[in-house]
């Protein structure tokens, strides 16, 4: 596959998501339409650097495909982090970005739906599985049991919570489960390893696909143990944040 030439984007919308996360809703005006698959990302050059493989920083598309230009992309602010800093104190609404995309393929096959589909993320790593839960709703695409956990902190730290938990309510076989780590509230309490090990004793190990996108602790982790309920490391697939 020939790789996306860099383009111009235009950021046409930013909305403060929580206290230290950003929606960034970015237009590629030479294009009619943006293609892309749910799970990919874009890579943005940033002027941080003066070399030219410091100033990139990548991102997963948290929009899904519907025929316009415009995309989203959902970034925290990192402490000391180069590249947040620049977009969280430099870019405004009409600034233009210099990015290249869509690339990637922690995306979603048939193959995938024939089984249970677990999600499991931490932090923004929730950006491609909201892209690919929307667009299977919107597609109508025939599945079995499909798992968001979304693991994080706080109540603070919790995204696109509402949008979630009515694409739950609203699709048969969907399931969202955010997990806090430290807040009690009315949800599940602890971390997304209890959940999916309980899902998956549940239903006797029912042949599953993992998806995992985070920080990498979780991710290894998670490798870890759903290899440990006797899954093979090909039904595992990741995208690694920080």
């Amino acid at each position: 596959m020939a790789l996306e030439p860099w383009r111009i984007g235009k950021v046409v919308k930013i909305e403060q998501q929580t206290y230290n996360t950003r929606r960034f809703f970015i237009q590629i005006p030479q294009l009619s339409t943006f293609n892309y698959k749910p799970g990919q990302f874009v890579t943005l050059d940033l002027p941080i650097h003066e070399k030219p493989n410091k100033r990139l920083r990548s991102y997963s598309i948290a929009s899904w495909p519907n025929g316009s230009n415009i995309f989203e992309l959902c970034i925290v602010l990192l402490d000391g982090g180069a590249g947040t800093t620049y977009l969280f104190n430099e870019i405004k609404e009409g600034s233009e970005i210099t990015l290249r995309g869509p690339v990637g393929v922690f995306t979603l096959h048939e193959e995938n739906y024939e089984k249970n589909l677990f999600l499991i993320c931490t932090g923004t790593g929730i950006a491609p599985f909201r892209s690919m839960a929307n667009y299977i709703k919107e597609q109508s695409i025939v599945h079995k049991d499909i798992y968001l956990l979304f693991g994080c902190r706080t109540k603070e730290d919790l995204l696109y919570f509402d949008e979630l938990k009515a694409l739950s309510d609203g699709m048969p076989n969907f399931h969202y489960i955010p997990t806090l780590s430290r807040e009690n509230w009315e949800g599940a309490h602890g971390y997304v390893h209890d959940i999916y090990e309980k899902i998956c004793a549940a239903n006797g190990n029912a042949p599953a696909s993992f998806f995992l996108c985070g920080w990498k602790a979780m991710i290894d982790e998670a490798k870890q143990r759903i290899q440990a309920l006797g899954y093979d490391r090909k039904s595992i697939h990741q995208e690694l944040y920080g």
